[in-house]
């Protein structure tokens, strides 16, 4: 069994449950949070790394969130970060 953890702790509001939901409904794998974590459990191609890492993508696409967060990956877990805004003088 594979597991991937996606560190959500910069999305507000309900959007982890709304995550946690669409994982559910595209991996087909077990989904669980834990505060401001989601684990997903399965087997199978669906949880690879890189399948995990565009999901998350689509789903801020989704929420037209990709102007503000961006996906991070480290070599256990992906996170999910704030951009730096850059402003012009």
């Amino acid at each position: 069994m594979v597991e991937m953890k996606v560190n959500a702790s910069e999305l507000k509001g309900d959007l982890i449950g709304k995550l946690s939901d669409f994982l559910k409904d595209k991996t087909g794998g077990e989904v669980s949070t834990d505060g401001k974590t989601v684990t997903v459990k399965g087997e199978g191609e669906a949880l690879s790394k890189k399948y995990v890492r565009i999901t998350v993508k689509k789903f801020l696409h989704k929420n037209e969130l990709t102007d503000t967060f961006k996906v991070i990956g480290d070599e256990e877990a992906l996170k999910i970060k704030e951009r730096k805004i850059v402003e012009e003088d």
